[in-house]
């Protein structure tokens, strides 16, 4: 039966230790003796799962979206080096927007 991070994160500590019973692997050995957080990550180890849900960004360029995030910060130094208060203003308003564009198009 194939697990998920998210599944097993949601498991008590006994049903874990059910799991782990069944599993022959070194990284779970003593499981008996274990603590949830570190069964868990021995489980992940046995499981070959990883332990970090990955996002996606859905319906937005994301590496278009950092290139010009990059150009902005490029004319932000830039400003910031000339003492020009109003265009780094703007320009730090502008790399706001973007990440926060990212990060509503993240799922």
């Amino acid at each position: 039966m194939a697990h998920t991070y998210e599944e097993l994160k949601i498991k008590t500590v006994v049903e874990l230790r059910e799991i782990a019973a069944g599993i022959e692997h070194e990284a779970l050995q003593g499981y008996t003796q274990l603590n949830k957080d570190h069964l868990l990550a021995a489980l992940c180890n046995a499981l070959k799962i990883e332990m970090h849900a990955h996002h996606e960004v859905k319906g937005l360029n994301k590496s278009e979206v950092k290139a010009q995030i990059r150009e902005l910060k490029k004319k932000r130094d830039e400003a910031l080096a000339a003492h020009d208060h109003t265009r780094l203003k703007d320009v730090r308003r502008q790399i706001h927007h973007l990440k926060r564009q990212i990060h509503r198009a993240t799922v």
